[in-house]
């Protein structure tokens, strides 16, 4: 049995070894092939950039008539001995103005000898061709060597030539070659010893987990092992992981969902119940005053406190105004209900947004002029798509609301804001901010932000959750901002058909 492990074990080790190998191989492979099919153009590349920048720094200096400067010299002999360069400049009248070498007319043989001289056509192959210049790779057969050679003139009309030998770069390949294939096999010993240590350590621990894993079959694991490996401790491990998962799978997936299930209904519950709580809460604050008022005035008119008819009339005139708004109050949030739950069916039809707007107005004409306040509406006929009575509503709940809260210089402004295909309505009323802190909270169900007002003229805080849910019926978007001189209540429609079903 031991035997067993320890060949499984080696296998382990063979595989990772054999990876690791390979890839050390196959760098070394590549490495070679680069150096055999690149490195000499490249090496001839970087001569030839060599060439060119001292032909850019013999003709800058051309250019700034410092050609015999001494300044010259010493960057010119740093260039010619980095670069084993031979350089020549030949004023036209055959004066020789620079030359790396003593002997300028044996130099200037020599030039001439690679030039026009020991080779051939086939021999010499132009690299680079400008205005200005030429460089041309040469091959002189008598030396049995090969030159780069640039020739041309500079900017003050002086002939330059230089010339660099290329060495024996293919002779150069083979001893990198050869160098690199010495350090490869030394990488690939190094690695297979390396790993060996390795992959020992690494089997250690399986074994280990193995071993653990035999006393762990009650434990929360739902991972998987996919068999079919050839080590015998992995196989081991991973089936033994399965065994595990498959006999706590089935038991936690009926816990999660028994106990998403659970949350679920409590949730609710407690949602329904708080909701419960605050609507129950909310009606009755809502109708202890209405009530209040009708019984006692009701049980005045019984005992007949008052027996003048003018008396009796404006009792009966409490009543029924009270009556009225508690009829108000819960026809509106059986509308509220309604569009909460989805029971009404937005209609959506294009109409006519403005004429909406001016028939709103002409309704609350007289409340205007009680209330002694300025109304502005002078937009042009403009068609939206949306439920033409909800946007009334809409429209109706606005208004109502800046006509009681509207204070100082008492005016209302309806105006539209465009905005590509969306058509925003604005109802702007001057009189005090909304603070902020209750800007959020405006649309909340018996939410008012100042309670005598709002109890003076009749309001029970739920016009405005009505707008929210009409317009989130619509899927549009309605908000409210503060001004310096009072606030401004909104809605956004669409104007286009097209734009309206692409966000649908």
């Amino acid at each position: 049995m031991k035997r067993s492990k320890h060949s499984h074990q080696r296998s382990i080790t063979t595989q990772i070894c054999m990876v690791i190998i390979g890839l050390v191989t196959g760098t070394v492979l590549l490495c070679w092939f680069l150096n055999t099919t690149l490195l000499e153009q490249y090496y001839s590349k970087m001569k030839t950039n060599q060439l060119v920048s001292g032909y850019d720094t013999v003709n800058w200096a051309a250019k700034q008539e410092k050609l015999t400067d001494n300044e010259l010299d010493v960057q010119l002999d740093r260039m010619c001995d980095n670069g084993n360069i031979e350089l020549l400049i030949i004023s036209p009248d055959g004066t020789v103005v620079r030359s790396t070498s003593n002997d300028s007319l044996n130099l200037i043989n020599r030039f001439m000898d690679v030039l026009f001289g020991g080779s051939t056509d086939k021999g010499r192959q132009e690299v680079v061709s400008t205005d200005n210049y030429s460089v041309l790779q040469v091959t002189d057969r008598r030396m049995s060597s090969e030159y780069l050679v640039l020739w041309g003139t500079l900017e003050d009309g002086n002939l330059v030539m230089m010339r660099t030998a290329l060495e024996s770069i293919r002779e150069s390949v083979n001893i990198a070659n050869r160098f690199l294939a010495y350090i490869g096999i030394c990488g690939i010993l190094l690695s297979a010893v390396i790993v060996v240590l390795v992959t020992q350590r690494i089997t250690r621990p399986i074994r280990q987990l193995t071993d653990i894993s035999r006393q762990m079959t009650e434990l929360d694991f739902t991972a998987k092992y996919e068999e079919g490996g050839s080590v015998k401790e992995i196989e081991q491990l991973g089936k033994h992981m399965n065994q595990l998962s498959e006999t706590l799978e089935h038991a936690i997936g009926e816990l999660k969902t028994a106990n998403n299930e659970l949350k679920s209904d409590i949730e609710k519950k407690e949602q329904i119940d708080e909701m419960r709580k605050e609507f129950l809460s909310n009606v009755s604050h809502e109708l202890k005053t209405p009530l209040a008022l009708i019984q006692g005035y009701a049980e005045g008119l019984q005992e007949c406190i008052n027996d003048d008819a003018e008396s009796r009339s404006f009792y009966c005139e409490v009543i029924v105004d009270e009556a009225g708004k508690m009829n108000q109050m819960v026809q509106k949030l059986l509308t509220l209900n309604h569009l909460e739950f989805g029971n009404d069916a937005v209609t959506i039809d294009r109409f006519d947004i403005t004429e909406l707007i001016t028939g709103v107005i002409e309704n609350s004409t007289l409340l205007l002029k009680q209330n002694g306040i300025e109304l502005a509406f002078d937009e042009e006929q403009t068609f939206v798509w949306g439920d033409e009575f909800q946007i009334e509503e809409v429209i109706t709940n606005y208004l109502s609301n800046a006509i009681h809260y509207a204070a100082g210089e008492k005016r209302i402004r309806i105006f539209y804001t465009y905005r590509d295909d969306v058509l925003r309505v604005s109802v702007f009323n001057t009189g005090s901010s909304i603070p902020e802190e209750d800007i959020d909270k405006v649309w909340e169900k018996f939410y008012k932000v100042d309670k005598a007002r709002t109890r003076a003229y009749g309001g029970s805080g739920i016009g405005l959750s009505i707008v929210k849910a009409i317009m989130e019926s619509h899927h549009r978007d309605c908000g409210v901002c503060n001004h310096p001189d009072g606030v401004e209540f909104w809605m956004e429609l669409d104007k286009n058909a097209v734009a309206r079903t692409e966000k649908e």
